[in-house]
């Protein structure tokens, strides 16, 4: 079994930010030499997510617009009392879509649909520079 660990760093433009992390991560999965396996992208930081989606114009409104309607901006979440920091929401945000994806490996190419990317969120109120761990495992 094999396991193979490369980086993708970012810099996000802040809140509602989306990234189309798909070729990155495609061009990772071919250096591993991966036949069949899995892909694991994981965001590391507390205020950034991963996730798949149709990464087109539309939905780049559409997916911040719903974020900032499920969690908007507040200072009534605990983490804004405890820490006056303007990001509570940020980390809910990023909390509901999640840190990490696992995507399927077969003939050495990650399994995706045609409208299928692979994206990261940004949630936090300004930019960030972000660090996407990708690990291919298999044989």
């Amino acid at each position: 079994m094999a396991v193979y660990r490369e980086t993708i760093n970012i810099t996000s433009a802040g809140s509602g930010d989306m990234t189309d992390l798909t070729s990155k991560v495609s061009e990772i999965v071919k250096k591993a030499e991966v036949t069949t396996g899995i892909c694991h992208v994981f965001n590391f930081g507390s205020t950034g997510a991963i996730g798949t989606i149709e990464l087109e114009p539309g939905l780049e409104q559409d997916f911040p617009n719903l974020m900032k309607k499920l969690v908007p901006p507040s200072k009534a979440y605990g983490h804004e009392q405890a820490w006056h920091d303007g990001n509570g929401h940020s980390h809910l945000q990023s909390s509901i879509v999640g840190a990490e994806l696992t995507v399927p490996v077969e003939k050495g190419n990650i399994m995706n649909g045609t409208w299928q990317q692979i994206f990261h969120y940004e949630a936090d109120t300004k930019s960030r520079n972000r660090k996407i761990i990708v690990t291919v495992i298999g044989e």
